[in-house]
């Protein structure tokens, strides 16, 4: 590549143009302000001497993009925007020679939005995995033969093998074979789910093990994982784009400045008292109130681990006032543990039978009998080991012939199950646990109860959000009722809804949406994707989170540390505060050095110092936000060096 098309390269991509922009314009700034202390030219308008100033630099890269984006923005739909309101302030001073504060608006302007333009970047770098994610090829079967075959060629009835560890290619029904399958990925559920003959299974599970065959009941383009990527361009596409608190002042200070402006020329005679008015009226201190709140806010927030994509994500999260959660991974672990050990035979106790089970399954591919077996690090190994996939593993542990599986293979095999345990299990089962019979010598002994567990804190972290003006909490979850309200119950969450599949989070939350209520949306799943980048701020659970989930947020907590939650609310609506401070500061300023200028006590150069002090002002009040720690009642991490 020649050094031509290099320079081709660079202005083509409009994020490294920006950048290099920034970087020639921020030198030029300094030289300028050592050359003539900011306001040299000040009262002599555009001069010979004054095309020598070095800020011309960034006010021709950095600021003529600005000028013409916010006038053909204008033209095109009549609104006028925050960029309109730095048009006028750099013309403004060009006019009467402040060259280096028209440089110094540009530069700052064009830093902020380049700023937060680079973490917006990937914003559709998600949908493009969830597409990758789904297979591409499948094994079809055919009158007894295998063929692979691409995804997309399958049809309405078509019988694919779906083998140990792959992702299911097709929403269909188990023809036959007896598995285990992950269904978190779709379903939000944290335990796998036992799959037989006349199961039903969704595109994009994963069988854990035990082949299966599956019989396709919709054509590939209309499988679940397909519907979670429309449903996620979809909310791309449709969310309201946020008019946020500067664009909102502009739109009323703007034609005021053009007014005042001209009001005071005609009274008074004075073109210059008119074109200074322009300059104060729209000065630094007004263009830099949002964003240096903002970058405050964010960098702050950066230290604990709390990712915020954007300045305009970090405004809308000061207005929430409803929060809803995904359940599993995101109020609770996301992992089985074992919940209760019961016996129904006086010659074990729960400790001796949990014993014999870890040491049974320490060679299980089970994600129920992994954990069983990680509950007791000491377990003792079979000396015979035996998996039936779909029903339970049998094994012999220290002598003694041990079976663990579903309740129906072990009466299937003659254990007898007394009805009273059999309705402590099922009552078990309705709460939401996942229930591992066991079988000792031949008769049934017991059985060990497993579940998701809730974070530690969790309870404390609603309460802390209640106090932090969040006035409704929303649970929803794609698993089961019971599970579902237990959780919610042990968290101190009120509203539950359960058995939401993907497109139903997604109007669960578009009819806050609807209803002109913010709400903030926090998951971790790919399930969850649709209904972040629906809601009014998505966050994200950026450690254990997937990458779908994460690119669909409006904010990553990287550490997965729901704890952080009431400072992130907390801090979003300091920031908020703050920049209502500046905005306010700036008009008052502005509204002082308008009287002045109007009556001729205010010149160009002490237009410029007030301009600078007022500039001072909101930089130092928004440096006060990265001072700010998280509240010693939610024990937080320490921040990152």
């Amino acid at each position: 590549m020649n050094f031509g098309t290099k320079i081709r390269s660079v202005f083509a991509d409009e994020a490294l143009r920006t950048g290099v922009f920034c970087a020639v314009s921020l030198p030029a700034l300094v030289w300028s302000f050592m050359m003539n202390g900011g306001h040299a030219h000040a009262g002599h308008g555009v001069t010979v001497a004054s095309l020598s100033d070095p800020a011309w630099v960034p006010i021709a890269l950095c600021g003529l993009p600005i000028i013409v984006f916010a006038f053909r923005k204008f033209l095109r739909t009549g609104s006028i925007r925050a960029g309109m309101l730095v048009s006028v302030a750099m013309i403004a001073a060009v006019g009467i020679g402040e060259i280096f504060a028209a440089g110094e608006v540009a530069f700052i302007m064009t830093l902020g939005e380049m700023l937060e333009a680079r973490t917006l970047r990937k914003a559709r770098a998600g949908i493009k995995a969830l597409l990758h994610l789904a297979p591409k090829q499948a094994c079809r079967v055919q009158e007894g033969a295998e063929e692979m075959v691409d995804v997309d060629a399958l049809v309405l009835g078509d019988v694919i093998r779906v083998r140990p560890g792959e992702m299911i290619a097709v929403d269909g029904v188990v023809v036959n074979g007896n598995t285990s399958v992950d269904q978190a990925i779709i379903t939000g559920e944290s335990l796998p789910v036992d799959k037989t003959a006349g199961d039903s299974v969704m595109a994009g599970t994963i069988n854990l093990f035990g082949s299966m065959d599956v019989r396709a009941m919709k054509a590939p383009a209309d499988s679940t994982l397909k519907r979670i990527t429309r449903l996620i361009e979809m909310a791309q596409n449709n969310k309201a784009k946020v008019v946020r608190l500067a664009d909102k002042w502009a739109s009323f200070l703007v034609p005021a400045a053009f007014v005042t402006a001209l009001a005071v020329w005609l009274v008074t005679g004075e073109l210059i008292r008119g074109v200074t008015i322009l300059v104060v009226f729209c000065p630094c201190a007004l263009v830099l109130a949002t964003p240096t709140a903002i970058m405050a806010g964010m960098a702050n927030l950066s230290r604990y681990g709390v990712l915020v994509k954007s300045g305009e994500a970090l405004e809308q999260m000061g207005r929430i006032t409803t929060m809803a959660f995904d359940k599993t991974g995101t109020l609770t672990r996301g992992r089985p543990s074992v919940a209760d050990v019961v016996t129904v035979t006086p010659a074990y106790t729960p400790d001796a039978l949990l014993r014999l089970a870890a040491g049974a399954e320490a060679r299980s591919e089970h994600p129920l009998g992994k954990t069983i077996a990680g509950a007791v690090p000491d377990a003792p190994s079979p000396s015979f080991f035996k998996m039936v996939p779909g029903k339970g593993v049998e094994a012999d542990v220290d002598g003694v012939r041990i079976a663990l599986g579903t309740t129906a293979w072990l009466t299937s095999r003659g254990s007898v199950v007394a009805e009273e345990d059999r309705l402590r299990i099922e009552e078990a089962r309705e709460s939401g646990q996942a229930i591992v019979a066991a079988e000792i010598n031949g008769g049934f002994a017991g059985w060990i109860a497993l579940s998701d567990t809730l974070r530690d804190d969790a309870r404390t972290i609603i309460d802390a959000l209640r106090r932090s003006g969040i006035r409704k909490m929303l649970l929803l979850t794609g698993d089961h009722s019971a599970a579902a309200h237990r959780m919610a119950a042990e968290a101190g969450i009120d509203d539950v809804e359960a058995n939401l599949l993907p497109e139903d989070k997604v109007s669960r939350v578009l009819s806050h949406v609807d209803e002109s209520e913010a709400i903030s949306m926090v998951g971790d799943g790919v399930n969850d994707a649709a209904a972040l980048k629906t809601a009014t701020v998505g966050i994200a659970m950026g450690g254990m989170g997937s990458d779908i989930a994460v690119e669909a947020a409006d904010i990553v907590l990287m550490r997965d540390d729901i704890r952080l939650l009431p400072y992130l609310v907390i801090m979003s609506r300091r920031t908020l505060a703050n920049i209502r401070v500046n905005i306010g500061a700036s008009l008052l300023i502005n509204g002082c050095a308008i009287l002045l200028a109007a009556t001729g006590r205010l010149g160009p150069a002490l237009g410029a110092l007030v301009h600078n002090a007022g500039s001072l002002f909101v930089v130092a009040h928004a440096a006060m936000l990265l001072r700010c720690k998280p509240a010693r009642t939610v024990t937080s991490p320490a921040p990152r060096a």
